[in-house]
């Protein structure tokens, strides 16, 4: 028996404060801007916290309410509308109360169910697979947002260049920011329907390629890094990772590569992403990618790149979208289709 369809009816992103070049990156880090576009080739970035004072200006809950209030406008659709809310992070303003249950609030959501998903660059995939399972048991319209505030990890105050290149690169490499989709059982808003979502754990027996480490009371005095990246292992991983996503996907939908318009390849970084898009070797697809103007924004990323290709995608039109997550090797991806 057949999935009932699930659509994404609209789809919206916030970005805290102006966008911030390597010019002044470089300048507040002590490391040249030739060499953070260079390494990472990013160009901007937004932060929630103001690079010279450290003042938090944005909270997580901030930017996923404004995503969500985008994302319904694009839609046509209400609050009143939406059945249920799930949100994802790697970084949440608290651990209780629930960032889901702050923005439920400031979306002025009451009496519906409210889940959390904790889980780095493939939450995206994973919210919208918990939005369309719950389509599939009877919900009409849902909202679902992914969103992180790394730069709370991050010491606005050192000057990070004589740091390892593992922990420099977090610096430079990640950036804020929130997005959301309003999925629905009908073909409202924007009409893509979700034609697939592959989800799947691959890290059995594999190091950690990253973490985000969480600090109590009774251990915040510790010298371990709150992030750690193992870029040379992602390096390596990834492109392959990438190819078995891709074909995973178009096998269990009956495509062929030919049937695809758009690429929305994993967002690392605008050096990474480049590397991977030439390893598919996807001839005529167009690719989607902002990783370059927003840095790594976690979970918001695939919802960016949602946004960009909502505008191109024409009736009949495919896309498929990549992610991975390196903390312990997540393999997911989308399929999408405007009918």
């Amino acid at each position: 028996m057949s999935q009932k369809p699930t659509y994404l009816a609209g789809v919206g992103t916030a970005l805290p404060g102006k966008p911030v070049d390597n010019t002044e990156l470089g300048r507040h880090f002590g490391v040249s801007d030739e060499w953070v576009d260079i390494f990472v080739g990013t160009r901007t970035r937004h932060f929630a916290r103001d690079l010279e004072t450290g003042e938090v200006r944005y909270r997580l809950a901030d930017l996923c309410a404004e995503a969500g209030h985008w994302a319904l406008e694009s839609s046509g659709l209400s609050g009143a509308d939406m059945d249920f809310l799930v949100v994802s992070s790697t970084t949440p303003d608290t651990l209780l109360p629930t960032t889901a249950t702050e923005v439920a609030d400031t979306l002025q959501f009451n009496h519906l169910p409210v889940y959390q998903v904790q889980a780095g660059c493939s939450g995206a995939v994973q919210v919208l697979e918990l939005g369309r399972s719950l389509i599939a048991a009877g919900h009409r319209h849902g909202l679902v947002i992914g969103g992180d505030v790394t730069s709370k990890h991050l010491d606005v105050r050192k000057n990070i260049s004589r740091l390892p290149t593992d922990e420099l690169v977090n610096y430079v490499l990640f950036g804020d920011g929130a997005g959301a989709a309003v999925l629905s059982s009908e073909p409202v808003g924007e009409r893509v329907a979700l034609r697939a979502v592959l989800n799947r754990f691959t890290g059995r027996g594999r190091p950690i390629g990253q973490v985000v480490d969480w600090y109590g009371a009774a251990d915040r005095d510790t010298e371990r890094p709150m992030l750690y990246e193992d870029y040379k292992a992602i390096e390596e991983s990834l492109p392959q990772m990438s190819v078995e996503i891709l074909w995973e996907l178009l096998d269990g939908l009956g495509w062929s590569d030919a049937d695809v318009d758009y690429l929305l390849p994993p967002q690392l970084s605008g050096r990474m992403t480049q590397r991977i898009v030439d390893h598919l070797g996807l001839e005529g697809v167009k690719e989607v990618s902002c990783v370059s103007a927003t840095g790594n924004t976690g979970n918001a990323m695939p919802f960016l790149q949602l946004a960009e290709l909502m505008p191109l995608l024409k009736e009949n039109q495919r896309a498929l979208a990549i992610v991975v997550e390196s903390s312990k090797w997540i393999k997911a991806g989308l399929a999408l289709e405007r009918i």
